[in-house]
């Protein structure tokens, strides 16, 4: 061994991840190009997905490749089904996983480059998960936070009425409005409830349906994945998808992803406890596993060299223009977004969590944890079930 550390699973961007699987749905549909002079949709298409009349985007918050595959004789189904894995996007996680299916787009170019943020030119985090400011500040505009168009509008420019199927308590919050924009929202709060709004929804001619489910990443950050209670979650994950299936018209397809994977943490350094961590910090952003860290101004150089010492081993450490010269939020980030990003970020590949347990207290007493680009967390599963 020489002690170096492996290298990141930079997600594959453009070809392999989260951000190509919307716009190669709509092309299955028939949707044309994001280029207004394109002559068909083919360009958009990068994962081949065959063409259909109906497609029914099942999403799994937490339903790492990795974690389906250690645990396949608890979800017979889905682990039948015809499937390739895909790369989540940095940080694995679910705001950022959610813009990229909304928008078609890479993080770099979406702006929702991780859970907690810094608003550029102001001293305070933004929590794009809740969509909470700091305690008197005016509420974050979606539209301003992330403008970009999303693939429900292209789709209802198609004359494709795009359909999302939720828990009722999400409709019209800030992160919908974010990366939902031009879906018809559809509440459903149990697993009964969403199958018939799926089964609604694909009734038409030609249908966009996306359905989410939440339970499985819930219950992995609460007690771990792979315990009890998350492998029954996974069953229920697995029973639903069947019923999903058996509800498909002709002409239609399923496909099952997620928005990250996850890992249960065997360590936890709190930054905000440890002098050598937390020197010349102003705020620590990101979350557990991928933590934006924000210095003081001219501190940046000696932060960095702390925590690289600190943490030598254990993460990986690199400033800001390094993640984004490494292609770590994809080939380009707008230059609007660039002060989102911490002035470093620190990102562990050992089964260890960087907690600020004083700024994000919830965070800490969790089991199981995402961010990385660890192939438990990167990779996501891509299955299909079709009626073409």
């Amino acid at each position: 061994m020489d002690g170096k550390p492996p290298q990141p699973m930079v997600p594959a961007y453009g070809g392999n991840s989260l951000a190509d699987l919307p716009s190669s749905l709509l092309a299955a549909l028939g949707v044309p190009s994001r280029d207004q002079g394109a002559r068909s949709a083919d360009s958009d298409n990068l994962l081949d997905l065959a063409p259909a009349d109906r497609v029914c985007l099942f999403l799994v918050d937490g339903l790492g490749a990795e974690l389906l595959r250690a645990h396949a004789d608890r979800a017979p189904f889905l682990s039948s089904a015809t499937a390739r894995r895909l790369t989540a996007g940095f940080p694995s996680t679910t705001v950022t996983s959610l813009c990229s299916l909304g928008t078609g787009l890479p993080p770099g170019e979406h702006g929702m480059l991780g859970m907690t943020l810094a608003v550029p030119g102001e001293r305070h985090l933004f929590n794009c998960l809740r969509w909470t400011l700091p305690k008197g500040m005016p509420p974050m505009d979606p539209s301003e936070w992330q403008p970009a168009e999303t693939v429900y509008q292209r789709a209802a420019r198609a004359g494709i009425t795009p359909s999302y199927v939720g828990p009722a308590a999400f409709e019209g919050t800030g992160l919908t409005e974010a990366v939902y924009r031009g879906v018809r929202y559809v509440p459903a709060d149990t697993v009964e409830e969403r199958v018939a709004g799926v089964k609604a929804m694909l009734a038409g001619p030609r249908a966009h349906v996306t359905v989410y489910h939440g339970d499985l990443d819930a219950t992995g950050h609460l007690v771990g994945w792979g315990s009890p209670q998350w492998l029954d979650q996974l069953e229920l994950v697995d029973d639903m998808a069947a019923r999903l299936a058996e509800t498909l018209p002709p002409g239609s397809a399923l496909y099952v992803t997620a928005d990250h994977g996850m890992v249960n943490a065997v360590e936890k350094i709190d930054a905000q406890a440890t002098p050598a961590l937390s020197e010349g910090v102003a705020m620590f952003g990101g979350e557990a596993r991928a933590r934006h860290v924000y210095t003081e101004k001219g501190a940046a150089p000696a932060v960095l060299e702390a925590w690289r010492e600190v943490l030598a081993g254990k993460a990986w450490v690199v400033s800001r223009q390094e993640a984004v010269d490494s292609g770590w939020f994809g080939p380009d980030v707008r230059r609007e977004w660039m002060g989102r990003i911490g002035d470093l970020v620190a990102v562990p590949y050992t089964d260890c969590v960087i907690l600020a347990s004083a700024t994000h207290p919830i965070e800490a007493a969790f089991v199981g944890y995402h961010g990385s680009m660890t192939a438990a967390e990167q990779l996501v599963p891509l299955l299909e079930v079709s009626t073409r």
